[in-house]
């Protein structure tokens, strides 16, 4: 894209270089693309997988990491909790067995975090695990 000036070169990465028979490129870390290209926003699937990475590998009742870790209706499916990403949490087996078949308030446990579809930065954010510090003024993270 760089090449075909689809796009300009914002920030380079000082430690390598892209070479060729007869020259040397800086190796870009962050481009800006000329034309703008519509791409559509990447849809979270809900699974489990992704239900433990949103809410950080830990109990969202007493904050334990211990495993294993449960998938626990807020709202229980019998009383016509669904699977949506605001009914789901992460509870460690004591916390989900104490719950049981009611909500947080009939069981007087309180949740750490009010569950919420997770943004699609955010689990790139955690993919990639460390991010380049040039990338954080376009990523808007602190």
């Amino acid at each position: 894209m760089l090449l075909l000036l689809k796009a300009e070169l914002i920030a380079a990465r000082g430690d390598r270089i892209i070479r060729s028979a007869a020259t040397a490129f800086p190796y870009p870390s962050v481009i800006r693309i000329s034309s703008y290209i519509y791409v559509p926003h990447k849809n979270i699937d809900l699974s489990r997988k992704n239900i433990l990475r949103r809410d950080g590998m830990r109990c969202q009742y007493c904050g334990s990491p211990s495993a294993p870790l449960t998938i626990d209706h807020i709202i229980p499916r019998s009383r016509g909790g669904g699977d949506t990403w605001e009914n789901l949490t992460t509870a460690c087996i004591v916390c989900n067995n104490r719950k049981g078949n009611r909500t947080p308030e009939e069981a007087r446990m309180r949740l750490l975090t009010q569950p919420r579809k997770p943004n699609h930065v955010l689990f790139l954010r955690q993919y990639i695990g460390r991010v380049d510090e040039s990338w954080k003024p376009y990523l808007f993270m602190d």
